[in-house]
């Protein structure tokens, strides 16, 4: 079955740094585009990043500057290094798998910012 499972998250100064993983299964890696959300409590879940199958890359406006998405085909392995964190970056951050009408997610990670 597939499994989709991120890593990484935790608890950073504003200003730190966080590298969050997420490692899939069950799925031709390589074809599927990857993405980055975040969803903070009472709030829609939100577009951070996102990597397609040929490494296009696409950021919200948020985060541009700061987080980079990437991705390791030979480690099913998809990541978001995050830098120059703020308060406002607090989150859970999920990861998801998309390829055509199938969209597969994790079950988050949660990211605090302390100020």
């Amino acid at each position: 079955q597939v499994q989709v499972v991120e890593s990484g998250g935790g608890l950073v100064q504003a200003g730190g740094s966080l590298r969050l993983s997420c490692a899939a299964s069950g799925i031709i890696f390589s074809i599927f585009d990857m993405g980055w959300y975040r969803q903070t409590p009472g709030k829609q879940r939100e577009l951070v990043a996102t990597i397609t199958s040929g490494d296009r890359t696409n950021y919200a406006d948020s985060v541009k500057g700061r987080f980079t998405i990437s991705r390791d085909n030979a480690k099913n392995t998809v990541y978001l290094q995050m830098n120059s964190l703020k308060p406002e970056d607090t989150a859970v951050y999920y990861c998801t798998a998309m390829y055509g009408n199938r969209n597969y997610w994790g079950q988050g990670t949660q990211v605090t910012v302390s100020s």
